[in-house]
C-alpha cells in the first residue's frame, strides 16, 4: 500500500512516508557574461548542509566599493529558490538598479529542516561572505561595512531573525545598517481581521499548513519565530536594530501582518521604520511579474532606501 497524503496545497504535498513533492516553476541557470546588465554565478556556502546561493554583481562591480543585499527567497519556508525565474530576474536587475552586490541563499526548506533551522543556515550565509571576501574576485568590492538584508513573505520573516542574530553575535563580521522586508510572512493563534472575514477560508487554511510544517513539532503559531509579540527581545536590542523599510501590498492577505510589523518595530524604539504599500498588488507579485512597472517602482524604492542610509 502507497503513502498517503497528509498535508498538500497546489504548492506543496506531503506524505505520510515522510516525502515531499513541491510545485516547481521554471528555473533559470547562472551566467558569467553580462546580461541586462549584471552577471551571476552560484556558489556552496556549506557543502555539507546544502546550503547554497547566487551571486549577482552589476557590470559597475569593478569600479568602485559597492553595498551588500543578502536576499532570502518566500515560500512558508517550504517551497522557493533563488533559481526561480522570476527571482532571478528580479534580482539581476535589482543588482543593477540599486548597484549593489547580491547574495541570493537556498536554505534548507521544511518540513524536512524546521525552523529555526532556516534561520541559522541564511546567518551563516553571512559568515560565508566575509570568510570567502578575500579570495573571490567577485566580492573583491562587497563593502562588509554597508550589508542590507531583505527577503519577501516567508524571507521578510528570515531577514528580521538574522539581524536579530547578528545584533547578538559580537564576533559577527559583517555591519548590518538596514532589513527591507517585502510582504513579511508572520502569524499568530489569534486570528486579524482579515482572516477572520468571510471568503479567507483558503488563504487561512493555506497559511496554517505552512505554519504546521515549518514550526517545531509541538508547538503552535505563538512560536517566537512566528508571533512577534512572544520575541524575547532586551531594550538594547531593540535600540542596535537596522533601519527597516517595510513593503506591503494593498490586496495582500498579509498585509495586515506587514503593517503590525512595522508599527511594532517603532512601538520598540528601532530608531528608523518606514512602511510602504504597492496598490493594486497582490502577495510576491515581483517574482510572477519582475518586468512590470511596479516591481521597478519597487527596486527604486529599495535602491533609494540603500542610498540613503
Amino acid at each position: 500500500m502507497g503513502a498517503s497524503v497528509i498535508e498538500s496545497s497546489e504548492f506543496i504535498k506531503v506524505l505520510s512516508d515522510g516525502s515531499v513533492e513541491r510545485f516547481t516553476p521554471e528555473r533559470a541557470p547562472p551566467s558569467l557574461d553580462l546580461y541586462n546588465g549584471y552577471k551571476c554565478k552560484d556558489v556552496t556556502i556549506d557543502p555539507l548542509k546544502a546550503i547554497t546561493a547566487r551571486i549577482f554583481i552589476p557590470s559597475t562591480a569593478a569600479a568602485t566599493m559597492l553595498p551588500v543585499l543578502v536576499y532570502f527567497h518566500g515560500g512558508g519556508f517550504c517551497i522557493g529558490s533563488t533559481t526561480w525565474l522570476g527571482y532571478h530576474h528580479f534580482l539581476g536587475d535589482l543588482s543593477v538598479t540599486s548597484e549593489s552586490i547580491i547574495l541570493s541563499v537556498d536554505y534548507r526548506l521544511a518540513p524536512e529542516n524546521r525552523l529555526p533551522i532556516a534561520y541559522e543556515d541564511c546567518y551563516t550565509s553571512l559568515i560565508w561572505l566575509s570568510q570567502q571576501k578575500p579570495t573571490d574576485s567577485w566580492l573583491q568590492n562587497a563593502d562588509l561595512s554597508r550589508v542590507f538584508l531583505s527577503g519577501d513573505s516567508a524571507g521578510g520573516n528570515i531577514a528580521h531573525h538574522v539581524a536579530l542574530r547578528a545584533i547578538r553575535d559580537q564576533e559577527c563580521p559583517v555591519r548590518i545598517i538596514g532589513i527591507i522586508p517585502i510582504h513579511p510572512y508572520f502569524g499568530s493563534e489569534k486570528r486579524t481581521e482579515l482572516e477572520t472575514r468571510q471568503g479567507s477560508t483558503d488563504e487561512v487554511r493555506s497559511n496554517d499548513m505552512f505554519w504546521r510544517l515549518s514550526i517545531p513539532e509541538g508547538l503552535n503559531r505563538d512560536y517566537d519565530g512566528c508571533n512577534l509579540e512572544q520575541m524575547k527581545v532586551s531594550m538594547s536590542e531593540w535600540s542596535r536594530f537596522p533601519n527597516v523599510l517595510v513593503f506591503v501590498a494593498e490586496l495582500d492577505f498579509l498585509k495586515e501582518r506587514g503593517v503590525t510589523y512595522a508599527e511594532f518595530l517603532k512601538k520598540k524604539g528601532v530608531k528608523k521604520v518606514k512602511l510602504v504599500e504597492t496598490k493594486d498588488e497582490k502577495h510576491v507579485f515581483h517574482v510572477f511579474r519582475p518586468d512590470s512597472e511596479p516591481t521597478r517602482l519597487l527596486q527604486k524604492q529599495m535602491n533609494d532606501f540603500i542610498h540613503s542610509v
